[in-house]
């Protein structure tokens, strides 16, 4: 496995072809088996897997867990040893955002809705370092989770509407044998709040059943579950930052009156100083 910390080392640990068959994850490091399953996923594409290990800064607001993220790099370069990565790149953060940056990536309207309301800039930031990271591997491809649907989104569209050439796909999000989405920050729950985070997920899957139940009835009543969802999860001793549903095709809310076929349930909780975010499809040809 070969690990470059500079632009220059990349540029030489890199395969000498750089127009196909590179495949690429970018990660923020703490590593677990989630990223493992992205890692696969762009094994199973074929070619030479890279992976990018990177705290971004810009895409951390005042107050947030910037100082604090987990960094494991001695335990994320094993981990990526023994999934057969090929190439793991670490920058600096003074390499990869320049003292003197001017331009930015913006998200658009998409990009301040949902968990960009509660954290502006957020993927003007994440939509930023991705650009430069297509821009340094020239990957064939590159793999994200689906926890975080509205980034998979907006990285999606701006490989559309820049028209880069790179396969974007998404993976399912990797689970916990009791429903909880893997994150680098579940390592931030105690012992009690991880027992009590199981909920979270129970919830959704409760509400994704309700909404299927009540397919063909009145939209209002569908629309109203985002309501009950949000009181169930503050009773359950979590802190909402929001629960939207979103059309999957737009990522614009779903406000009614028209429901379209298919649609995303979105929501973010805080339990203590934790953040979680996860999501579910929603089908109403059910």
């Amino acid at each position: 496995m070969r690990v470059a910390r500079s632009f220059s080392e990349l540029r030489t640990l890199l395969p000498p072809s750089r127009t196909g068959r590179i495949w690429l994850v970018p990660t923020m490091g703490a590593l677990h088996d989630g990223h493992g399953a992205l890692i696969d996923r762009a094994r199973s594409e074929g070619g030479f897997v890279a992976v990018s290990i990177f705290v971004n800064p810009l895409q951390f607001g005042p107050g947030e867990d910037l100082d604090r993220y987990p960094r494991t790099e001695e335990a994320d370069l094993a981990f990526l040893e023994r999934r057969g990565t090929d190439l793991v790149f670490l920058p600096s953060a003074r390499e990869i955002v320049p003292p003197k940056r001017q331009v930015t990536v913006s998200s658009g309207a998409v990009g301040r809705l949902f968990c960009g309301a509660s954290r502006p800039d957020h993927f003007d930031g994440v939509l930023t370092i991705v650009l430069k990271l297509f821009h340094l591997f020239s990957p064939e491809g590159a793999v994200f989770g689906e926890k975080d649907r509205q980034q998979l989104f907006l990285i999606q569209t701006m490989v559309r509407d820049f028209d880069l050439p790179v396969r974007v796909l998404g993976h399912p999000t990797v689970r916990d044998v009791d429903g909880l989405a893997l994150s680098s920050r579940n390592r931030y729950l105690s012992p009690e709040e991880r027992k009590q985070a199981s909920v979270f997920p129970a919830l959704l899957d409760h509400m994704a059943r309700r909404w299927s139940d009540l397919a063909g009835r009145n939209p209002g009543e569908r629309l109203a579950l985002r309501s009950e969802l949000a009181r169930n999860l503050e009773e359950a001793g979590f802190r909402v930052d929001y629960v939207a549903i979103a059309d999957r095709q737009t990522f614009s809310p779903v406000s009614g009156p028209e429901i379209p076929v298919q649609a995303f349930l979105l929501a973010a909780v805080f339990l203590g100083k934790t953040r979680l975010i996860d999501n579910r499809e929603l089908s109403s040809s059910v």
